[in-house]
């Protein structure tokens, strides 16, 4: 088998069992080990560390799938995994077969590089690393086998597979898909998610229990919900009783399909408005023009993937924060979120803070919002933990 070689004194993060090995880290790599091939990871004494999925190419070198020298790579490995991951939320969450939920969430089930999400009985998986891409068809197969999903879909999309030196993979894997959009209810409310076009694997599903959340609060409140996507925010609100609902988007095809999901549920059209719009710009005109709002909503796309863009990041976070504070009331409350991997909960959350002092905000932190439990984080891999989120009420 090909063999990893570290550095002196570099195999640290692995015997804490982090799953990723850096490229300079590496002092050579032993055999024509070409990407997504399945290594040994040592260290320089030649102790071993962990059984692994190499990248000659990539910024991570090596990805683990296992620390027991004896583990085969094979078949039979990933349906064990699978089913694991899988199990697991059964056996803590049970299973609503019209609801959404993630089944894998990459090295925290201990599949680096692997999403698996499932909308209704769809099953949408997105590949980002060579090892599982070496093994998709194993992976596809056993997922098969394991949900007996009427479809599994591939949005092997993301722009980190640029990073693996990977080519985009999209379309229909198993199944019969009439229509890549697939009807799933969330907290008993009815959405409609595009499998093929949406954002992510289509959704934001992370988002489920804080949306509930935050609808609850917003009982007779003005709501402000930026970056709205597909209306997930604007519904719990109106189904929680909101006296209105702004809804900003830069995409028209995304309001589109807000404004059908609140005929979709009954709720009351004349309670919203709908903006096609650049929120940060929108965010200004609204100061200019003195409105306020009881309850704001910041959940903005990713703006800083990794740790290099989190200054460009903080900019933006900053920007909109801050205003945000200078529309709302006195006691108004401002639910802001990031899921930038490249900004810690500790950088958001200082973020947050000296945009309420720029503001002239008195404000307090009712609230640290997470990702729902269906994403797990490994303690030995908090990048897992990528969501974070600040319900902030101001005085």
């Amino acid at each position: 088998m090909h063999k990893i070689i570290l550095k002196p004194g570099r195999e640290k993060s692995l015997l804490r069992r982090h799953p990723w090995v850096f490229s300079g880290a590496v002092a050579r790599i032993e055999g024509k080990a070409t990407a997504g091939d399945t290594v040994h990871v040592v260290a320089n004494d030649g102790r071993f560390l962990a059984i692994a999925a190499v990248n000659p190419d990539a910024n991570i070198s090596a990805r683990v799938w296992d620390w027991n020298e004896s583990t085969q790579i094979n078949t039979a490995f990933f349906h064990r995994r699978l089913n694991a991951a899988i199990g697991m939320r059964r056996a803590l969450f049970g299973r609503n077969p019209e609801e959404a939920e993630r089944l894998v969430h990459g090295e925290s089930d201990g599949l680096p590089g692997l999403i698996v999400d499932r909308y209704a009985d769809v099953v949408v998986l997105q590949i980002s690393s060579a090892g599982c891409h070496r093994w998709r068809e194993a992976i596809i197969e056993a997922l098969q086998q394991i949900t007996a999903a009427r479809a599994i879909y591939e949005r092997s999309d993301a722009d980190v597979l640029e990073l693996e030196g990977l080519t985009p993979r999209t379309g229909l894997a198993r199944g019969e898909l009439d229509t890549p959009v697939v009807e799933i209810r969330e907290s008993g409310i009815r959405m409609r998610v595009d499998v093929a076009k949406g954002h992510k694997t289509g959704f934001y599903l992370d988002q489920r229990d804080n949306r509930l959340q935050v609808g609850r609060l917003a009982a007779g409140r003005d709501v402000l919900n930026c970056f709205s996507y597909t209306g997930g925010f604007t519904l719990q609100a109106l189904v929680h009783g909101a006296a209105s609902v702004t809804s900003v988007d830069s995409s028209a095809d995304a309001l589109q399909l807000a404004r059908e999901h609140v005929r979709l549920n009954d709720l009351r059209e004349d309670r919203c408005e709908w903006v096609d719009a650049d929120v940060f710009l929108y965010l200004r005109k609204l100061r200019d023009q003195n409105r306020q709002f009881d309850l704001i909503v910041l959940d903005p796309p990713k703006f800083a993937p990794t740790a290099a863009t989190a200054e460009r990041a903080a900019r933006g976070y900053k920007d909109i924060n801050l205003l945000g504070f200078k529309l709302l009331r006195s006691g108004g409350l401002l639910a802001t979120f990031s899921c930038s991997g490249g900004v810690s909960a500790d950088l958001f959350r200082k973020i947050v803070a000296g945009a309420a002092l720029d503001a002239g905000a008195d404000a307090q932190v009712i609230v640290q919002f997470h990702s729902t439990p269906d994403h797990p984080v490994s303690l030995a891999f908090p990048e897992g933990e990528y969501l974070k989120g600040l319900l902030c009420r101001i005085n």
